[in-house]
């Protein structure tokens, strides 16, 4: 049996225009903070080269991650796949919160920011998510 997966179908939710609204100024927000952060790590910044290299796994991560980041960013702006790029950015910046803390002792306040926001999304697009899942089964 196979299963098809539509990132087609949006289920209908009913939300009030202001909160539609808000919805994607976040949204919007959190895409182009994430595309920027992404582009840097993928264009290898100064910056980006140096934390990673105090991660000490290697520049290879900072590709991945800026990958991650990049099309997370993308999957904001696009109405059917913005909850699947809230999906992968929650646990990104879980990790980033992480590697702030105990790693590079640096402020986790950035990667906390972006964390709240990316459950929001996350939260306010939950019965899309649920919806696609429970249509794969």
């Amino acid at each position: 049996m196979s299963a098809s997966m539509s990132f087609t179908h949006t289920p209908t939710i009913q939300r009030s225009r202001a909160a539609t609204v808000t919805l994607w100024m976040v949204q919007i927000a959190l895409a182009g903070l994430f595309l920027m952060a992404g582009a840097s790590k993928l264009f290898g910044a100064a910056p980006m080269v140096a934390l990673f290299d105090a991660i000490g796994i290697g520049q290879w991560f900072r590709y991945v991650t800026g990958l991650v980041e990049v099309g997370a960013g993308i999957a904001l702006l696009v109405p059917s796949a913005a909850v699947f790029g809230a999906l992968v950015l929650v646990p990104t910046m879980i990790g980033a919160i992480v590697t702030q803390l105990f790693i590079v002792h640096a402020s986790p306040v950035p990667p906390a920011v972006l964390l709240v926001g990316a459950a929001v999304v996350l939260w306010a697009r939950r019965r899309e998510l649920s919806s696609v899942l429970s249509t794969a089964r």
